[in-house]
C-alpha cells in the first residue's frame, strides 16, 4: 500500500533525511514544487542553471509520483517531503541558500521561512494573471523577489507596497516560461487533420464553487457532442483533489463518446496544439492559450474568481479581465447555445484575431522566448548576494 498515509509519511521523513544529509553546495538552490503541474513551469529556469552557470539543483516535492523522483540527472538531488508535518518542520528549518517556489501565501498557513537561515525566496508565477485579485492579499508579501511575467504585474505589486506601506521586493522583468514554451512547440507542433466540418474544442476550467465544472459544463460538453464536435476536457490541477466525485461523474457521463477526451496529465501541453478553440470561464489558461498559439478563446461568463475582496482598492484593472474582450468573446451561462456559432465565427475570422493577439502579447509579457534565462540569471547572481531592485 505505497499511497497509505503511513508510508507516505515514512517516505516524506526518508526525504527529509535524505536532504539535510546533503553537503550545503548540493542545497544552494532548492525549488519546491507543490504538485506534479509545477514542473512546467521550473523547466526553463532550471535548464539554463544546470547548462548555463553550471549550478546544481536541489529538487523537493509534495507530489508522491512527480517524474523528478524517477528522474536520472545527478545534478539534480530530488526528494519527496509531502504535505504534513514533515514539511512544515523542513520548511522551518530550512538550511539553503536560494528557494525558488510557485506557491504563493508564503507565512501564511503551514509553509513559512526558515527560521535557522536567512533564504533569498524567488518566487515563479504560474499563471498569466493579474495579483490583485485572484490571488490572496498577502499572497506575495513575504517573498524576497517575483520573477514578473508583464508590467501589469510590477505595477500591481508597487501599488500593493505603497498602499500597505510594505517593503518594496525585488521585481525582475523576468518572462513567461510556459508561454515560451508553448510557442516553441507550436512551432514545431503538426496541426491535427480535423474532419472539414467541424474542429476540436478545448475546455479548461478554473477550479472554485463557481467554475465551469461547477455550474455548466455538464451541458456545455453535451451540447459540443450533440453538433458533432470534438472534445476534450483538462481539468484544473486543484480540481483533481478538490472535486474527485464530479470528474468521476463527468468521466462516466462521456468517456464511451468517440469524440470526447479526457485529459489525465494536467503538465501536459498537448491538448492546446490539438484544439482549435478555447472555452474556460476565468482560468488563467486563457492566456497561456491566446498568447501560446494565437487561437481565440470563448469565455463563459460566470462570477469572477476572487480571493481578495479588496483588489479593487488598487485601482488597476486585473489583466485577466482587460484581456477578454480582446482574444475572443465572452457569452452568459444561460445563452450556452451561443457557443456553436461562435466557434465558426471566430475560427473563420481568426488571422484578425491573430494580429490583435500578437500585438498584445508584445505589448505585455516580458522577454518573449528567454525568459528562462533571465530568470536562471537572476537566481545564479543571487546565490552571491546579488540584488537587482526595480525601484517603486
Amino acid at each position: 500500500m505505497p499511497n497509505h498515509p503511513f508510508f507516505l509519511f515514512l517516505r516524506s521523513l526518508k526525504g527529509f533525511q535524505g536532504f539535510n544529509a546533503l553537503d550545503p553546495e548540493d542545497r544552494e538552490i532548492v525549488f519546491y514544487s507543490e504538485d506534479n503541474a509545477s514542473w512546467v513551469y521550473f523547466e526553463p529556469i532550471i535548464k539554463e542553471l544546470l547548462g548555463t552557470h553550471g549550478k546544481k539543483i536541489c529538487y523537493l516535492t509534495s507530489s508522491e509520483d512527480d517524474p523528478i523522483l524517477t528522474s536520472q540527472r545527478n545534478e539534480i538531488k530530488s526528494f519527496y517531503i509531502g504535505m504534513g508535518m514533515v514539511r512544515t518542520y523542513l520548511f522551518s528549518n530550512l538550511k539553503a541558500s536560494i528557494m525558488v517556489m510557485t506557491m504563493p501565501d508564503l507565512e501564511t498557513y503551514q509553509v513559512k521561512r526558515s527560521r535557522a537561515k536567512q533564504i533569498h525566496y524567488v518566487y515563479v508565477f504560474h499563471g498569466m494573471v493579474s495579483t490583485t485579485m485572484i490571488y490572496r492579499l498577502n499572497a506575495f508579501d513575504h517573498f524576497d523577489a517575483l520573477l514578473c511575467v508583464g508590467p501589469y504585474q510590477i505595477k500591481e505589486i508597487r501599488a500593493n507596497e505603497k498602499l500597505y506601506k510594505l517593503k518594496p521586493k525585488i521585481l525582475i522583468e523576468s518572462g513567461y516560461g510556459r508561454l515560451d514554451s508553448i510557442i516553441e512547440e507550436g512551432r514545431n507542433h503538426p496541426r491535427p487533420v480535423h474532419r472539414e466540418e467541424k474542429k476540436t474544442i478545448l475546455i479548461a476550467p478554473t477550479w472554485g464553487d463557481n467554475a465551469l465544472l461547477e455550474t455548466c459544463a455538464f451541458d456545455l460538453v453535451d451540447l459540443l457532442l450533440e453538433n458533432g464536435y470534438g472534445v476534450i476536457y483538462r481539468p484544473h490541477p486543484m480540481t483533481l483533489h478538490h472535486r474527485k466525485k464530479l470528474l468521476i461523474k463527468l468521466q462516466d457521463k462521456f468517456l464511451r463518446h468517440k469524440n470526447f477526451t479526457y485529459e489525465t496529465d494536467v503538465g501536459s501541453q498537448e491538448s492546446l496544439h490539438l484544439s482549435d478553440i478555447l472555452i474556460t470561464d476565468w482560468s488563467g489558461t486563457a492566456i497561456e492559450y491566446a498568447f501560446g498559439l494565437e487561437h481565440p478563446v470563448i469565455f463563459i461568463d460566470l462570477p469572477r474568481k476572487v480571493n481578495n475582496p479588496d483588489y479593487q482598492k488598487i485601482n488597476l484593472e486585473p489583466f485577466e479581465v482587460f484581456i477578454r474582450s480582446k482574444v475572443g468573446v465572452v457569452i452568459p451561462p444561460d445563452r450556452l447555445e451561443d457557443v456553436l456559432s461562435q466557434i465558426e465565427n471566430l475560427c473563420s475570422n481568426s488571422n484578425s484575431f491573430k494580429k490583435e493577439i500578437q500585438k498584445l502579447r508584445s505589448e505585455n509579457i516580458f522577454n518573449i522566448g528567454s525568459s528562462g534565462a533571465i530568470g536562471a540569471d537572476y537566481i545564479a547572481k543571487a546565490t552571491h548576494g546579488y540584488s537587482s531592485l526595480v525601484e517603486p
